[in-house]
């Protein structure tokens, strides 16, 4: 019986280990310009962002980190404790990051993981709409200084026109690429102010595996609030 015992507990505890190396991330890369620092891994935690793991380099610029993901998220290199901090999407497998210490979060390059180049390609995206607000915003100064009330709800229109385009771009972004996690993660924080409706959209294209997903469940659950909320 003894014997059986400590097979089963050697089972479980390979069994254990082998589903934490499935799982595990590696973050690596090197920071041009350092030469010696602490390198945080970190992601949010309720409304807090919390360590997961550190190491400090002195006299090189290179730097490795892990953790287990459940699922993919967003996690955070910070150099130390100041402001410099690199938002990247991780999940299990190799990420490789690098920059350069002076321009740290402009210069990051970040490699393997496909969650990561998607959201990339939306910012990209998301850029050219921040330049077109500042130009609205530059077209409604000149016309307020002129003090035409037609021609501010001429500018009126073009912000109703850029938002609704701005919005339904998200929707029908993050809906192609429902089957990856940063489908919910997109509406979650660009789409948070949106119609329920465009919510309810990107909800119904999630997969099934991203559905239950740490921002697949929390996309539903803010679903649900509003609508409860709404009734």
């Amino acid at each position: 019986m003894k014997k059986i015992t400590l097979l089963l507990i050697t089972a479980i505890a390979i069994l254990a280990c082998g589903t934490e190396e499935k799982n595990t991330m590696y973050v690596k890369g090197s920071i041009k310009g350092l030469k010696k620092g602490t390198f945080y891994l970190q992601k949010q935690q309720d409304s807090l962002i919390i360590s997961i793991d550190s190491v400090s380099v002195n006299g090189s610029n290179e730097f490795m980190m892990t953790d287990v993901v459940e699922s993919p998220e967003m996690y955070y290199l910070t150099l130390g404790v100041s402001s410099k901090r690199i938002a990247f999407f991780g999940e299990k497998d190799t990420i490789t990051i690098t920059s350069q210490l002076d321009r740290f979060a402009q210069k990051a390059v970040i490699k393997g993981s496909e969650n990561q180049d998607l959201l990339n390609e939306f910012n990209a995206i998301q850029r050219k709409f921040s330049d077109q607000r500042l130009d609205l915003i530059k077209e409604e100064f000149e016309v307020r200084k002129m003090g035409s009330q037609d021609s501010l709800d001429v500018v009126n229109q073009k912000f109703i026109n850029w938002e609704r385009k701005k919005y339904l771009y998200t929707t029908n972004f993050a809906v192609q690429k429902g089957g990856f996690e940063v489908s919910p993660y997109i509406a979650l924080t660009e789409l948070n102010n949106a119609n329920i409706q465009l919510l309810d959209t990107v909800n119904k294209s999630l997969s099934e595996e991203v559905r239950l997903s740490k921002y697949g469940k929390q996309l539903d659950d803010f679903i649900q609030r509003i609508k409860k909320e709404e009734k």
